[in-house]
């Protein structure tokens, strides 16, 4: 069967191929999301769909001609092939008039019905439910939804060449080793000849392909791989029937759960397609078609090596799982997805929310110690005790004095070159700030210069809202100062008609 669909699926090809490009029908370059640049036929899944379908039915056929019991019983047959017909002849009218996606979700889920009604389903969910039987009002919408994702999930990867029909053999691979194990001889059958329909049309599909799988080849793989998944994990235990289909098949799954994770985050329509799946992030890190390809093969071939080390030894469930979720989100890192980079912030906020409160809190109570202070001793242990587990290293006071007289009277802050006068509790020299948040402190008459609160790197986020450090807050600084300052001529307010509100200047990155 495999040598079959393997030799009839590359004449097939080939012929499809030729035939396609005689009668113009192909598929020229329309958006950015297309990376091929000269027209394309995309009638591949017709090659892979009459490939795999003849050689069943011949098979089928040797047997009743020898009289041999046949693993491809007809009932069997019919419950699964014919949902998986109606699916590509889905597949092959959208490559043909570009039908609505939500005519293509609708007749998937009637497919997915009768699959299910056919006897395909899932019926336990291992160690979800205890494994024990589920009810017909949880399998039901449980079968569509695995069977659905599945099967547009291949349509998703199918952006390279070679890429959908290439990861959709490993996990046919993988599939079939387990049918060998379990064992399960219809799926057996099945898997193999899917694979060597699959290989024979790879042969034209790789870098540069001259002809691509089409909704018609992508949608009828995974719909066929989601129904042999199911199929095969009827005569398996129950926590290998649950977790092999889930991750052999999990580089599709992860690329599904990215698209709708990005989408939801970002606003836009889930059925919109865009330029961000995994393949199109790899072309933009600087890697070519064939590089991308192959690593992301290398992906496919980890999840499916991941899926038989359960079937060897099923107690590694956990260390699997934990291995596939270290990998997963270390190279989701990788691709740097705006909408996972805010959504991780918004989470890091969250956590921090204490912290943020503490500081609030903090600057509140700094405050109301400001009103009754009288010398810059007692300012700056307020400012420090306030400032420095919020993340600032130090203040500077601009337009506040320009001389160096006043040196004694204003300790513990020093005197700079630029006339700023500047207190940090760091150890050792302050060199040239590398944060700076700058705020006018002015009240309704009369303006002392600039305060600003500085730090030396700028690796974390502040925790707090930087509005409080305006306001209240620069008010009782104001007053403090000129508490501290009322003897000092060179250290007095300066008026030259500006009485604007006091505002906050924020350089380099900004605060939370």
């Amino acid at each position: 069967m495999f040598v079959g669909g393997l030799i009839l699926s590359i004449f097939s090809t080939w012929y499809v191929r030729n035939f396609a490009n005689a009668k113009g029908w192909t598929d020229a370059p329309k958006s950015e999301r297309h990376v091929h640049t000269l027209p394309v036929p995309r009638l591949g899944g017709v090659a892979i769909f009459f490939s795999f379908v003849s050689v069943v039915l011949v098979t089928m056929g040797i047997y009743k001609l020898l009289k041999i019991d046949s693993p491809l019983h007809i009932k069997q047959m019919v419950g699964l092939l014919g949902p998986a017909c109606i699916v590509f002849l889905l597949g092959l009218l959208d490559d043909l008039y570009n039908l609505s996606p939500y005519w293509k979700f609708g007749v998937q889920v009637a497919a997915a019905t009768w699959l299910f009604v056919g006897g395909y389903g899932i019926h336990n969910l291992g160690l979800v439910h205890g494994g024990q039987v589920l009810g017909e009002i949880y399998c039901f919408p449980l079968t569509i939804l695995w069977v659905v994702l599945i099967t547009n999930a291949f349509n998703l990867i199918d952006g390279l060449d070679g890429l959908a029909a290439g990861s959709a053999l490993f996990s046919t691979i993988v599939v079939f080793v387990m049918s060998l194990t379990v064992p399960n001889p219809f799926v057996t059958f099945l898997t193999i000849a899917l694979a060597g329909a699959t290989l024979g049309f790879l042969r034209f599909n790789f870098h540069p392909a001259t002809i691509f799988l089409g909704d018609s080849g992508s949608l009828f793989i995974g719909f066929m791989l989601a129904a042999l998944a199911l199929a095969g994990a009827e005569k398996a235990p129950t926590i290998i029937a649950v977790a092999i289909p889930i991750v052999s098949l999990g580089f599709p799954i992860l690329d599904v759960a990215l698209a709708v994770g990005r989408r939801l985050l970002s606003g836009k329509p889930l059925f919109e397609g865009d330029k961000h799946h995994i393949h199109h992030k790899l072309l933009k890190l600087g890697l070519s078609q064939r590089d991308a390809v192959l690593s992301l093969y290398a992906v496919t071939a980890a999840f499916g090596f991941l899926s038989l080390v359960l079937l060897q030894e099923r107690r590694a469930i956990a260390l699997v799982l934990a291995v596939m979720g270290i990998g997963v989100f270390l190279g989701v890192q990788q691709l740097r997805y705006q909408e996972f980079a805010e959504l991780l912030s918004i989470l890091q906020r969250v956590a921090r929310r204490r912290q943020i409160l503490a500081n609030h809190v903090a600057i509140r109570q700094a405050t109301e110690i400001l009103r009754s202070c009288r010398d810059f001793d007692s300012i700056c242990r307020v400012l420090k005790e306030a400032l420095e587990p919020v993340g600032f290293d130090g203040v500077r006071f601009q337009k506040l004095g320009q001389t160096k007289d006043t040196l004694t009277v204003a300790a513990p802050l020093r005197y700079s070159a630029d006339g700023s006068w500047i207190y940090s509790w760091l150890q050792g020299e302050t060199t040239e700030p590398a944060w700076e948040l700058k705020v006018e402190l002015a009240n309704s008459s009369e303006r002392w210069g600039y305060f600003s609160l500085i730090r030396m790197c700028n690796s974390d986020s502040l925790a707090m809202d930087v509005n409080m450090l305006s306001g209240d807050f620069c008010s009782s600084l104001c007053k403090a100062i000129e508490r501290a300052t009322a003897d000092l001529e060179e250290m007095k307010p300066f008026r030259d008609g500006d009485n604007k509100k006091s505002h906050v200047i924020a350089a380099g990155t900004m605060a939370e």
